[in-house]
């Protein structure tokens, strides 16, 4: 990876990201660990350079194939969903995208593996795996709302893509205990949802409102 495009300058500075952080702190996000992670984690590789300059504001940005890199406080509220809910083994990503999510919640977890159904985001996020030497995450490509259950059972799964139902493929591959972050619904009417795994069955606690690209079946 060029070394500049790395570290970053200009818009991609340390500054930048700073006031990001900032500006996640203000909107409730409280895990330090998970904040650190965010300040350092150069979101400006994962998109394309002509939109690097806007990679630390808090929005949604296009990745291409009709598809985005989420909002920073929704990647956040997600990933602390699943930090403040118990300890993160295993723990299976639906939709890798950029592969921004996929680096964050690497530094988390002991084992990521993180399903794409669009080949060309996943060669990309894969290169750009290799370049951060994130070496605890397998990729595949496949159909995301069938998980990838010779893995399974999973701690955690992460879902960066909205079903119009909850996939009953994913529910099943959650340990005991295990933790589904995902939104769900129709896009104008969507809730980011953490389905909790108990053994009378599965507990949903409503984390807000959100809007995410649907998620298709298929691969492509």
């Amino acid at each position: 990876m060029n070394s500049v495009r790395h570290r970053g300058i200009g818009m991609t500075s340390q500054r930048t990201r700073e006031r990001l952080v900032q500006r996640l702190r203000e909107q409730g996000i409280q895990h330090a660990g998970l904040l650190e992670a965010m300040r350092a984690l150069p979101r400006h590789i994962f998109v394309d350079e002509a939109l690097a300059s806007r990679a630390y504001e808090d929005t949604a940005l296009p990745i291409g194939h009709g598809q985005t890199i989420s909002q920073p406080y929704v990647v956040a509220r997600m990933t602390e969903a699943l930090l403040n809910s118990g300890p993160l083994g295993k723990v299976l990503e639906i939709g890798t995208g950029s592969g921004y999510q996929s680096a964050l919640l690497a530094q988390f977890v002991d084992e990521l593996f993180s399903v794409e159904r669009i080949d060309a985001l996943l060669s990309v996020a894969r290169r750009r795996f290799s370049d951060l030497k994130l070496r605890n995450i397998r990729v595949k490509h496949s159909n995301g709302a069938c998980g990838w259950p010779e893995h399974a059972p999973y701690d955690a799964i992460l879902v960066t893509a909205a079903p119009a139902e909850i996939p009953q493929a994913l529910l099943e591959q959650l340990g005991p205990a295990g933790r589904l972050v995902l939104p769900l619904g129709e896009r104008g009417g969507q809730d980011l949802l953490l389905v909790r795994r108990t053994s009378e069955g599965y507990v949903r606690e409503n984390l807000g409102k959100v809007s995410f690209v649907p998620l298709r079946g298929g691969v492509s």
